[in-house]
């Protein structure tokens, strides 16, 4: 019997579990909404209960979530904005139920791991991969391995300087304006809510400047040998150009390398794994 591993993308909307080794070899795969903790991971454990030639488990979760490993509360996601799954130890619970080893990292951390070994990442040292979705969040790899320190990276919480023609306060209830406030999906739905500015093309523009600075201060302090964008918000259309063009607006030509400069629409690239980045990503943390 062939020995494959089991993946979960734990993300803030959706979950995505799968069966597999490889994105060529995925035996058993299925997606749906994050409700409850109780009802999400119960549906987690029964998708796993039938397969029993797994060897391991990875998940790749949103957060944040404790990684470190000598830590009581080790798998836990912690100061989350989804109030319900504040302090719901996620690792434990799957680990107990299946009785099987499992290893976890963030989400983002996950897909970045998926586009380093198979996509838009390969061949690369130094790589950061940032997704925009419900939240934003944004992960590293320097010279070959995932970037982790005292806590695994915040991205998406970064300060930046707002266009002065944006009067929205931002979602993010504990830095109200920071990347994530301003330009995750959270964000982009209230402001289409609230009609904050008076016409659909404005948020977009926002949008694209605030990911653009966020991106350019990346590159200034990480340099980067590519970056790769995914998450849903960055499936509206034209936005990924946009998202170019701003980067290089900000850096006003001061990184002045042929890769940034003259190829910038294979510098930024979203993943090639394109959805199955994550849950990929997770069954190479189950290795």
């Amino acid at each position: 019997m062939e020995n494959l591993l089991g993946g979960i993308e734990a993300g803030g909307t959706h979950f995505v579990c799968a069966v597999g080794n490889s994105p060529e070899n995925i035996k058993d795969q299925t997606s749906f909404l994050t409700t409850t903790p109780r009802k999400t991971m119960e549906t987690v454990i029964n998708f796993f209960r039938p397969h029993k030639n797994i060897t391991g488990i990875g998940i790749g979760s949103f957060g944040p979530v404790d990684l470190d490993k000598n830590s009581s509360t080790y798998g836990m996601i912690t100061t989350t904005p989804k109030k319900d799954w504040r302090n719901v130890n996620i690792l434990e619970i799957t680990k107990s139920s299946l009785d099987i080893p499992v290893n976890i990292d963030t989400d983002v951390n996950a897909a970045l791991l998926a586009e380093h070994k198979w996509g838009n990442a390969k061949n690369k040292d130094n790589v950061i991969y940032i997704t925009v979705g419900t939240g934003i969040g944004g992960g590293a790899i320097l010279n070959g391995k995932l970037i982790h320190g005292l806590s695994h990276p915040e991205m998406g919480h970064m300060k930046i300087p707002r266009n002065s023609n944006d009067n929205f306060e931002g979602v993010c209830e504990y830095h109200r304006d920071c990347l994530e406030g301003l330009a995750s999906g959270k964000a982009i739905e209230k402001r289409l809510k609230e009609n904050i500015t008076n016409h659909d093309k404005t948020i977009w523009e926002f949008e694209s400047q605030y990911l653009g600075i966020a991106i350019s201060n990346l590159i200034l302090s990480m340099s980067p040998q590519r970056i790769v964008l995914g998450g849903g918000v960055l499936n509206h259309e034209g936005l990924i150009d946009d998202v170019r063009i701003q980067t290089l607006k900000s850096l006003n030509n001061y990184v002045y390398m042929d890769e940034i400069i003259s190829d910038i629409d294979s510098y930024i690239l979203p993943p090639y794994l394109g959805d199955n980045a994550g849950v990929l990503g997770a069954i190479l943390l189950a290795k």
